[in-house]
């Protein structure tokens, strides 16, 4: 058996995301099984660099987590041929940057979302990965979500008939800062810092809907600032300029409408922070998370409309959970193992600087519906 070690600069792991889910939960949580195993029976293991803008976080952390060399010089960083994959989860004004000086510098690139600030710049990013023909993958860790998985199942098995329609149902109450702590970063609600609702959701929607149902034809959207004033990390209070909620219309091919809200001023009446309904002509399905619950047609109730009389239905009671037939681990690693063996095996991955743009693209066509009130097609943007 043979050892195959990657060493990754990871950019940006002192951020909640790249800390948590991509440094700890992922990259870590590999190294210290032993690394990936492959078919036959050799190991991808990992080997990370931290980088960012703190050293001092940054030795606390490698500290913490037996790590030996990090640094803030990302210059010299790429420098090191030993490396070849630079993962960025910096700020996304800084990423087109970033990956561009990786690119040149020879690295393969994983990267957190969205991949640019707009279609432009994300183009830009996949023409440079094609002419230097490095291999590149963008966070789509949903898809990896057992709720998800399930939902795919069923999918695949027929299970549907004909989707009809999707409807999502995504967020939580963010408190303002004032009176509790909030539980985002401020960044999050200032636009000229890279937050938004919109840049943030949509892109996963995207390829939500594309990975499951079919690509998106064109969206109605409206994007509001509900929460007008917040308070920052160190309890001054700040105008939110970037949109809090959206509101969106996605028409699939196929004919499947889908609706999402995504709002971070909603309190949450539903199993999970996360919900989808697909409604097919043969059955019905509501998967989050973890859970997907079912209701195939030859058991679907028969209710009445009658506004004199209370109903008599416990709804909720007549759906059934879809059991759990395989362990899945956690959505970031099984993307990041993902990533790793279509390296090895020098196999395009599916979820490249393309389906980034992609998702860049439902972005603008999101923010273009908000602000002019219309319907927007993708080719629209895309053109």
């Amino acid at each position: 058996m043979t050892t195959h070690t990657v060493r990754i600069l990871m950019n940006g792991v002192t951020g909640r995301m790249g800390y948590r889910q991509h440094l700890v939960r992922s990259i870590l949580a590999i190294r210290d099984d032993g690394g990936v195993q492959l078919p036959n029976g050799d190991r991808i293991q990992v080997e990370p660099v931290l980088l960012g803008r703190n050293l001092e976080k940054l030795e606390k952390l490698a500290r913490t987590h037996d790590i030996a060399e990090y640094g803030t010089d990302l210059d010299a960083a790429l420098a090191d041929e030993s490396a070849t994959v630079y993962f960025d989860a910096a700020t996304t004004q800084a990423r087109k940057g970033a990956i561009l000086s990786a690119i040149a510098a020879g690295k393969h690139i994983y990267t957190e979302k969205p991949i640019a600030e707009s279609v432009a710049d994300g183009m830009d990013l996949v023409r440079a990965a094609e002419d230097a023909g490095v291999t590149t993958g963008v966070v789509h860790d949903k898809l990896y979500l057992p709720g998800l998985l399930k939902l795919r199942s069923l999918i695949d098995s027929g299970f549907f008939g004909r989707i009809l329609s999707v409807r999502g149902e995504f967020g939580y109450w963010v408190f303002e800062g004032d009176l509790t702590p909030t539980q985002r970063p401020s960044w999050n609600y200032r636009s000229e810092d890279g937050g938004g609702m919109v840049l943030d959701m949509f892109c996963h929607w995207n390829y939500v809907m594309e990975g499951l149902f079919g690509a998106v034809e064109a969206v109605t959207a409206k994007a509001v600032t509900h929460i007008p004033q917040r308070w920052d990390e160190n309890g001054e209070p700040f105008q939110a300029t970037a949109d809090d909620a959206a509101y969106g219309i996605f028409e699939l091919e196929g004919d499947i409408i889908a609706q999402v809200n995504s709002s971070w001023a909603v309190r949450v009446d539903r199993k999970e922070l996360v919900e989808f309904q697909v409604d097919g002509t043969h059955g019905s399905a509501v998967a989050g998370l973890f859970g997907c619950r079912v209701q195939p047609r030859v058991v679907t109730p028969r209710p009445v409309w009658n506004p004199d009389l209370p109903t008599d239905q416990d709804f909720r009671s007549q759906w059934t959970e879809v059991p759990d037939t395989e362990e899945h681990g956690n959505g970031f690693r099984a993307q990041w193992e993902r990533f790793l063996i279509d390296l090895h095996e020098g196999r395009k991955h599916p979820y490249d600087f393309a389906s980034g743009v992609r998702g860049l693209e439902l972005v603008e066509a999101g923010l273009r519906s908000s602000a002019e009130g219309r319907r927007v097609p993708i080719t629209e943007v895309r053109a």
